[in-house]
């Protein structure tokens, strides 16, 4: 099979506007996404909407392509992108344009749910670990998946889930492998094009989780796991932080 990755990138943004040029290490944070990129695929593209991060792109020799400012969702960016770009592909692979220090690992385990001839669609997972603490497993803004025996996604929530009835809560990252859901997607070329011409649907719209649209409809989520943790950027002090790990990785 061969595999795409698309990078949605946007300048507009309501916490960090203009974050995939912020320099990161003397570099567009976008430039470091799509270097790490390039190294697992077969081939890579920047899908934005703004003429400023599409000259920066091809300005460190990276393809790049304009497409609607209209997209409510990266997934609809990520498909008008592979329309565009013109070649056929089995997978495209949607990679957020704000995860500087993506590892091409993470993307050969979501190859590696393609060697399931039924995987549709693909998605990492991780671990909590009870390092983590019962902070990080409530937080709303890491949605938790369970999966089946196959390692097929059942469901994701922003909730904890499962619920252990019948242990103090204090034991149940002790007692149950809880996954952290990682967003990064890949799609069989013509599941992309048949999910984004689906409404949303309701478990959608209540978790504002736009994965559980697929689940709801019937498609199935493969779920690769990583033990990387990574660091998105979705503020300027995540920024800052993300500039500190950098230089404690020099070290």
């Amino acid at each position: 099979m061969n595999f795409i990755g698309i990078i949605p990138a946007r300048y507009a943004s309501t916490r960090f506007p203009g974050k995939p040029l912020a320099l990161l290490g003397g570099k567009p944070v976008i430039q470091r996404v799509y270097e790490q990129v390039i190294q697992a695929l077969d081939d890579a593209m920047v899908a934005t909407d703004d003429e400023r991060i599409c000259h920066a792109v091809e300005s460190f020799g990276g393809k790049a392509v304009m497409t609607s400012v209209h997209h409510k969702s990266g997934t609809d960016r990520c498909y008008e992108a592979y329309v565009l770009q013109g070649k056929p592909y089995d997978v495209i692979i949607n990679i957020q344009g704000d995860e500087p220090f993506i590892q091409p690992r993470q993307l050969e385990a979501l190859k590696e749910c393609f060697n399931d001839s039924q995987t549709q669609i693909a998605t990492l997972v991780k671990p909590f670990i009870p390092a983590d603490g019962w902070d990080a497993l409530e937080n709303v803004n890491s949605p938790k998946v369970v999966v089946d025996r196959n390692m097929r996604a059942l469901y994701f929530s922003r909730s904890i889930i499962p619920f252990q009835r019948n242990k103090e809560r204090a034991e149940w990252l002790a007692g149950h492998t809880y996954y952290k859901h990682i967003g990064l997607y890949a799609y069989k070329a013509d599941v992309l094009a048949e999910v984004t011409a689906l409404p949303q649907s309701s478990l959608e719209i209540a978790e504002s989780l736009e994965q559980l649209r697929w689940l709801e409809n019937g498609y199935t989520i493969k779920v690769g796991v990583s033990e990387v943790e990574t660091i998105g950027i979705d503020t300027p002090a995540d920024l800052k932080a993300a500039e500190n790990f950098l230089k404690k990785k020099a070290e």
